[in-house]
């Protein structure tokens, strides 16, 4: 396989490997949970890690200019987004990076707004620094134009929760699960209404690299000078280039104001990021996109094909075509598969997916599925949930 065309291999490969979504579950069962990928990395991370290794190049993590420089350069040439390299931080991982910034914005017993369904660790965040939660979720608005997503969020709501007295909006953009990008309409109305109400607003844009080629992603701190007085970016190699495990993730920011109390969280912050991950990051970031391109051509492909399959096979299954990444949101409630269609679907096809209810109390007839995985295997999911009914 080479970086210009990334495929998965088989079955009894993938089988072998170490992480979560691989030994989480017994051998009979098919893992499409765990938001990773089943695709060999880029050739520039193997060749930096293989040497980093061969050297014994193991050390704490310190002074790592690579890394800011790297996104620079990325955001640049994929978002036409200038950024200082200066105003990049290391943290371990987007969660991390979310909680230490909200301990140094906040207050426990602040409120915070999410938007369901979301990912699901946005509520373990929240919890985490106790803060009360608020939510506005989004609306299936039935379209089904494979051009627009249809999910959509009343901002009008939005607003009524940011005069009410709210201190951060946590948004997650591109969105996990729905896959759909925000428009820059949308982003400035946020901006303009977080500076109006004394919000800020931390956009998680971990996904942002995959983003399908036929959209638009816009970064929140490109909106407009507004956005950069009121926001914050937390962002990570380690969706677009399958490197979780690596642990490094960025904060970024382009206001003073927001860098001085920044300045506030603690040094370990960054010294807890993975020197194996900050360097892989770095590379990824640097000398990653024709690897990110082939793949991205790859999940589009791969999403198309879950859409028809489920179209042939499953067409009581609501679901839409994704704008980015590589989840799919199934509507399973007309399979009558009982409370928690996931744990179903396990225990009778020996297939395993998220569980709606994870990312919402309104989803519980959803599940989240993985499709950055071969056609083969895909192809075996979709049979195996025909086979549980």
């Amino acid at each position: 396989m080479s970086d210009h065309s990334v495929s998965a291999p088989n079955l009894a490969e993938l089988q072998s490997h170490r992480s979560e979504k691989w030994r989480g579950f017994a051998a009979d069962v098919l893992p499409l949970p765990v938001a990773e990928m089943d695709f060999p990395v880029a050739q520039p991370i193997r060749d930096l890690l293989t040497e980093m290794i061969s050297k014994s190049d193991l050390g704490y993590l310190g002074s790592i200019p690579e890394l800011g420089q790297g996104f620079a350069q990325f955001a640049g040439r994929r978002w036409n987004w200038e950024v200082d390299p200066l105003q990049v931080r290391a943290a371990t991982d987007v969660g991390v990076a979310v909680v230490e910034v909200l301990r140094v914005f906040t207050q426990p017993g602040d409120r915070i707004l999410i938007n369901s369904p979301v990912y699901q660790n946005f509520y373990s965040w929240v919890n985490e620094v106790k803060l009360e939660k608020v939510d506005v979720p989004f609306v299936n608005s039935g379209s089904v134009s494979d051009d627009v997503n249809p999910w959509t969020l009343d901002l009008d709501e939005v607003e009524k929760v940011y005069a009410s007295g709210l201190k951060v909006h946590l948004l997650c953009s591109p969105h996990n699960p729905l896959g759909r990008i925000y428009s820059r309409e949308e982003l400035t109305r946020i901006a303009d209404m977080a500076k109006k109400y004394g919000v800020i607003v931390i956009s998680d844009e971990i996904h942002s690299p995959l983003v399908f080629k036929s959209h638009e992603f816009v970064p929140f701190l490109t909106i407009s000078e507004t956005a950069r007085e009121v926001g914050i970016t937390v962002t990570s190699a380690s969706k677009g280039w399958n490197i979780a495990g690596l642990k490094s993730a960025l904060i970024v920011s382009q206001n003073r104001a927001i860098d001085e109390v920044l300045a506030l969280m603690p040094p370990a912050v960054k010294f807890r990021s993975s020197i194996l991950g900050a360097f892989a990051s770095a590379a990824a970031f640097k000398d990653g996109e024709v690897w990110l391109n082939s793949v991205i051509d790859t999940l589009e492909e791969n999403s198309l094909m879950v859409h028809n399959l489920l179209a042939a096979k499953l067409p009581s299954v609501k679901t839409h075509l994704p704008q980015s990444s590589y989840v799919a949101w199934l509507d399973l409630s007309a399979l009558n598969l009982g409370e928690n269609p996931a744990q179903t679907l396990l225990e009778r096809g020996k297939v395993a997916f998220n569980a709606g209810h994870m990312y919402g109390a309104q989803s519980t007839q959803f599940v989240r599925l993985n499709y950055a995985t071969s056609p083969t295997i895909l192809t075996e999911a979709i049979d195996r949930i025909v086979k549980s009914l």
